[in-house]
């Protein structure tokens, strides 16, 4: 269940957020990861949208992108100022210039963490119960941007199953379907035989467990959680990053980060809909804490 909307006057929120005169900018412009369709992502991301525009005094403008690939140019080109994206997504980023963006703010689950994990599922009636199950069989990721959706399974499955990802060299075809939302109805709806997806792997997973793109997908209605099993799951990945852009005028990064930060205190159902679900609100974050995905993604890019 979503927990009740914590309603509060714009005029309280801004005094609440200590946001910028907004002066030194003319517009925001927010990036939305890919793995829901476009008007899902403006629907979720509408109250955050409002927010910032009464905090901030000028226009907001939200941007989604078909896939990760369009934010992480926007955002490396200038034409986004903030985005909330994974973690192979933001080392892509850095390692093309580190002076892009930096990570501000990140996601705290219920118990306190602030990591999550690439889930691999099946359908129930395909009796696949784990990867050994899937030797010949088709294994959807969703983007080759994505942190769970492609980045750390092509690392942690090889090993695992003593084979690389290639079609027809353990599984009979490893193929993309485009984001975290098509991956769940892929193989909800039998067109691949399994696939991962990112969550926080806590609470019910009939529920689509706190957070994360199966939660999203239960509450949309898209699946039924009891007819999929999970079948693989990853070594905890540090949650994703909101990030801005370095070169925003300090007011206007300040405000964003402020407004962001205190978005579960001011407006609980604002937050699980931008956040994909339960959740604690966002915590300031650094660099320092995706090290070791800036080297994963450096190390099989070749680089």
């Amino acid at each position: 269940m979503k927990t009740s909307k914590l309603l509060l006057s714009a005029s309280a929120l801004v005094m609440s957020a200590g946001l910028a005169s907004a002066q030194s900018i003319t517009e925001l412009r927010i990036g939305m990861v890919g793995g829901e369709s476009a008007q899902d992502r403006m629907n979720d991301f509408s109250c955050l949208q409002e927010y910032a525009e009464d905090a901030l005094g000028v226009p907001v403008k939200m941007f989604a992108p078909a896939d990760i690939g369009g934010v992480v140019q926007g955002l490396l080109g200038g034409t986004l100022d903030v985005a909330w994206i994974g973690p192979s997504a933001y080392a892509s980023i850095y390692l093309q210039d580190q002076d892009a963006v930096e990570p501000v703010l990140v996601k705290i689950n219920l118990d306190g963490s602030f990591g999550y994990h690439s889930i691999g599922f099946a359908r129930v009636d395909r009796n696949i119960a784990s990867l050994e199950d899937m030797k010949g069989k088709v294994f959807g990721f969703g983007d080759p941007n994505s942190t769970s959706g492609y980045l750390i399974p092509s690392i942690e499955i090889p090993k695992q199953i003593g084979a690389t990802m290639d079609s027809g060299d353990y599984f009979g075809e490893v193929k993309f379907t485009g984001g975290h939302e098509q991956t769940i109805v892929a193989v909800f709806n039998g067109d691949i035989d399994a696939g991962v997806t990112w969550s926080d792997a806590q609470g019910d997973w009939e529920d689509g467990y706190n957070s994360g793109a199966l939660r999203k997908a239960a509450d949309a209605g898209l699946v039924e959680m009891n007819d999929l099993v999970q079948i693989w799951k990853s070594a905890v990945i540090p949650e994703s990053p909101v990030v801005v852009r370095k070169s925003m005028p300090e007011d206007a990064k300040t405000a964003i980060i402020k407004l962001w930060g205190n978005l579960y205190e001011t407006d609980q159902e604002c937050a699980y809909n931008v956040g994909a679900g339960e959740s604690l609100g966002w915590d300031p974050i650094d660099h320092s804490l995706y090290e070791s995905v800036v080297e994963a993604r450096r190390i099989k890019s070749g680089g």
